[in-house]
């Protein structure tokens, strides 16, 4: 383990944290706002910190090439290191009270949650709302894969921040290059971006909001600039579109790639899709018959305000145009479950992910076959390709692992006095990138009622779920250490 590498290209990564404070401070400069002062501190201190460490601990030799466990530490800690200087303007601005709270407000920014503590958000400087916005954005395509394209040009090697940053079950890496592959996933999400700034700014929202809108439903994120979320446009066009944007979003962008490079076979072939479409729809069914039989009284009221919530809760963006912690039991239900589904690998959304749970329904339906032909040779194929059986093990693995986690730190909420129903939905609101949950959490809520204890907890949670878990939990494990 090379210290020395890891400081030096730590020293990058909040450098660049700092350098992307500077549209913010324009912003509250522009508009006179006090936040100002915050941001200008908040981004001498990051960009001076990663310049001391960029020039004071050199790398060793001209090249830096990275071991995987130098790359799981690298990850790790650069997303902490985000959270605690991206806090900075959220403190020095008053925004927040106290430190855990801006820790939390930032983790939950980058790693896409949209959990806030946050409120009276109609009034909050503009600054800091665009701020809040941008962690989501940069947190969504990996403020990693981003550095993964700089870091080549400073002599770094970034295969192993890219495996570490992405541990998703199937790995496509649409080219060779590493850095071009991260350009490439760029591209598209930026490309995809503007078009829905365009969109919702012809929808009525203001430049400000659209771009600000589009940086949280692009990234899966769910920061809004109201208290209201989305339902303060109420507007059936601006919901239309951030419905599509966050659908597209929860889909693996190596797709949309590859629809742009005019592969269409790959696009509406790929297993994973139809899973994810199949349960956006069968969800979003149920739920609005359920809406329409014992909430709403008209069946149109029912199915517009359940697919926004269906898409906004398994894409993990958490937008909102109702509370639906008022509405019946079967409906709540269904949206705990798509909290643990999530979106496709490769997506930008957060939880389980569809392709691990079609990976393991079609491991059932073999365990069943065996029982009934035992010499039958039986292979999980997806798109008509095997899949190597130790993916297979890992997602049973990641599966029992993820379980496990909700569970324990639900039973940690409890222990901290919070309630079962904000316990649970919280956990999984935050383990899988969410933000909203049920209870105190709920869509008209913040997390800021909750003990400091209780914060720190779900940023961890947040942690784990953005990276998905084994790139944390790695650095736990003593033998990781060993030379």
């Amino acid at each position: 383990m090379n210290l020395k590498n890891i400081l030096h290209i730590l020293g990058i990564f909040i450098f660049l944290i700092g350098a992307a404070m500077l549209p913010a401070l324009a912003i509250s400069l522009s508009l006179h706002e006090p936040a100002w002062t915050a941001f200008g501190i908040s981004a001498l201190i990051a960009m001076g910190t990663g310049l001391l460490l960029y020039i004071f601990i050199p790398r060793t030799g001209e090249r830096i090439t990275l071991t995987h466990r130098e790359g799981f530490v690298i990850v790790t800690l650069a997303w902490v290191l985000a959270s605690a200087f991206g806090g900075l303007p959220f403190l020095l601005s008053g925004v927040v009270p106290t430190f855990c709270d801006a820790f939390f407000e930032t983790m939950s920014g980058f790693t896409t949650t949209g959990a806030s503590v946050i409120s009276g958000l109609d009034k909050t400087a503009r600054g800091i709302l665009f701020w809040r916005a941008l962690t989501h954005w940069l947190g969504g395509m990996g403020i990693i894969i981003l550095s993964i394209a700089i870091l080549p040009i400073l002599g770094v090697g970034g295969m192993q921040l890219f495996k570490a940053e992405i541990p998703s079950p199937v790995k496509d890496k649409i080219t060779p290059r590493i850095a071009e592959t991260a350009k490439n996933l760029w591209l598209v999400y930026v490309a995809i971006t503007a078009v829905e700034v365009v969109l919702l700014f012809l929808g009525g929202m203001s430049a400000f909001d659209a771009v600000c809108h589009s940086f949280a439903s692009m990234a899966t994120g769910g920061f809004g600039n109201y208290d209201a979320s989305i339902g303060h446009f109420n507007s059936l066009y601006i919901e239309i579109v951030i419905i599509c944007f966050m659908f597209v979003a929860g889909m693996n962008f190596t797709l949309h790639y590859r629809l742009l490079r005019g592969d269409t076979k790959t696009f509406f072939r790929d297993p994973e899709f139809h899973f994810y479409a199949a349960i956006v729809l069968v969800s979003t069914a149920i739920i609005t018959l359920d809406l329409r039989f014992h909430y709403f009284s008209t069946l149109g009221e029912s199915l517009r305000y359940a697919v926004f919530q269906v898409v906004s809760i398994i894409t993990t963006t958490g937008f909102a145009t109702y509370n639906f912690d008022q509405w019946p039991a079967p409906s709540k239900f269904i949206l705990i479950l798509l909290m643990f589904i999530g979106g496709c690998a490769g997506s930008t959304g957060g939880a389980i992910k569809c392709l691990r749970f079609l990976i393991v329904i079609k491991q059932t339906f073999i365990e069943l076959t065996r029982l009934i032909h035992p010499h039958a040779v039986l292979s999980i194929k997806l798109a008509k390709v095997a899949v190597p059986q130790e993916i297979v093990s890992s997602i049973r693995s990641f599966f029992v692992l993820y379980i496990a986690i909700a569970m324990a730190a639900m039973l940690a909420l409890t222990l901290l006095g919070v309630d079962m129903v904000t316990s649970i939905s919280g956990v999984a609101a935050t383990l899988g990138n969410i933000g909203p949950g049920l209870g105190l959490v709920n869509a008209s809520s913040t997390y800021a009622e909750l003990p400091q204890a209780a914060k720190w907890l779900l940023s961890i949670c947040m942690l784990l779920g953005r990276l998905e878990i084994y790139t944390v939990l790695v650095l736990l494990v003593p033998d990781f250490w060993k030379k």
